[in-house]
């Protein structure tokens, strides 16, 4: 989707903890598209290969609706991880009792635009 503050791609209910992707997010945060990929597919973390999907989706939907632009134009502008449900489980304890075990789902958003020259 194109607006004003970019070209955006979302993927939804991704079975790992916000606060895993938010330290991968934090690196690729503010780069040039073809940086971030590069990085992402470096890192050895399961968060980077999840963002690193949700950023290519998101360069690609740059590419595909405007044929104007190349990658060398593109960065990564914004990238949102917020909290999404939380499956709740059963651990069983010691002596008959348990503990709640809580699987946290995530929410990422990443937001890709053109560079901007100084003079526009």
């Amino acid at each position: 989707m194109a607006d004003k503050k970019g070209y955006v791609a979302h993927a939804k209910f991704l079975m790992i903890s916000p606060s895993k992707v938010r330290r991968v997010a934090n690196v690729v945060r503010n780069q040039p598209y073809t940086d971030a990929l590069a990085v992402l597919s470096a890192l050895p973390q399961k968060g980077a290969a999840i963002l690193y999907k949700v950023v290519k989706s998101a360069g690609s939907n740059a590419l595909s609706l405007n044929k104007m632009l190349d990658e060398q134009s593109l960065v990564v502008k914004e990238i949102q991880v917020n909290d999404g449900p939380r499956m709740k489980r059963v651990w069983a304890r010691g002596r008959g009792r348990r503990d709640l075990l809580l699987k946290r789902m995530s929410h990422i958003s990443v937001t890709v635009d053109e560079v901007r020259k100084a003079g526009e």
